[in-house]
């Protein structure tokens, strides 16, 4: 049965391609332009600070995770002040900050394979991020959110520097199943820390009234909840059932279900050739006509609407 954040995280995924783990000698800095969604950046050892645009510099420890929102530029360097050296663009090549192509790519600037004597060896993955559904965790990160060290470091960080240290058959698959365990890790830590507002569908998930119901309607959206069943379900009284779930959640079982329907319809419209009548069927409405209504009330525009932007903006 699926949690809020499995359900959540479904579409998130690495891009092996642009999974990069670079040796640095200071002085160093790199800008990244990217326009990617999420990002994350780490030291395998040493230190950076990592810059986001129009924000403070934010300090990169050893073992610290640094997770990254929104499409805006953002600077890494051995100092806040180090002038960058290269710029990284999304199609994967490098530029002078005035524009030129570096035909030699990064090794310009001190960067390369890891070594014995590098004074610090940065890790970065950018992450494809996928539909309405996965930008509802997206939503609740700030800019930067910045995971600390634990007192026995990070696991899967370690496994990750140990596995591209080899020369082994299946090792991207490997790095980005390591991947999507360091990013689940890492926002499980961030939203327990104290600067962190989680949302509410993860505070609730430790309720055993709000968490059980939750992982009901993640788990089969197309059943025909009702909030008695719903409260049957999480073994509580409809009444108390009720009145828990709107305090954790702010706002009610059915208004939370709806949203997630549509949520889920939302994607399935935009990565599908499904009917609208066979979508609503998936996402527990009984027809096109209901799901139709749900959806221009819940998002202004009708399902056809939604398909052909999402279509035309390439989602």
């Amino acid at each position: 049965m699926d949690d809020a954040l499995s359900s959540l995280l479904h579409d998130v995924r690495p891009q092996g391609a642009l999974f990069d783990r670079s040796a640095i000698n200071p002085p160093w800095a790199l800008r990244f332009a990217e326009g990617t969604p999420l990002v994350l950046l780490a030291m395998v050892s040493g230190c950076a600070w990592v810059t986001p645009d129009g924000a403070a510099p934010v300090r990169l420890g050893r073992g610290d995770v640094a997770l990254l929102t929104g499409t805006e530029p953002y600077t890494v360097g051995d100092e806040p002040g180090t002038p960058p050296c290269a710029v990284v663009h999304g199609d994967g090549s490098c530029t002078t900050p005035d524009g030129r192509l570096m035909l030699s790519q990064l090794s310009m600037c001190g960067f390369g394979p890891p070594r014995e004597d590098s004074s610090g060896v940065l890790l970065k993955s950018t992450f494809q991020v996928s539909g309405s559904v996965s930008q509802r965790v997206l939503s609740t990160l700030p800019r930067i959110a910045l995971i600390p060290a634990g007192p026995d470091g990070c696991p899967a960080l370690d496994m990750i520097s140990a596995e591209i240290a080899k020369d082994a058959p299946g090792q991207q698959v490997v790095l980005d199943r390591l991947l999507d365990l360091l990013l689940v890790m890492s926002l499980r830590e961030w939203f327990e820390r104290p600067e962190a507002r989680p949302p509410g569908w993860y505070l609730a998930h430790a309720d055993p009234v709000v968490g059980r119901a939750l992982r009901l309607m993640h788990g089969d959206p197309a059943h025909a909840w009702t909030v008695a069943s719903l409260a049957a379900g999480a073994g509580a009284s409809r009444a108390r059932f009720a009145r828990r779930f709107s305090e954790l959640m702010g706002q009610s079982p059915m208004a939370y279900l709806t949203d997630w329907r549509i949520c889920l319809a939302s994607d399935l419209l935009a990565r599908t050739d499904a009917t609208v009548d066979a979508i609503s069927r998936q996402v527990g409405y009984a027809n096109a006509y209901a799901l139709s209504v749900a959806f221009k009330r819940t998002t202004g525009v009708r399902p056809g609407e939604h398909r052909t932007l999402a279509r035309a903006e390439g989602r």
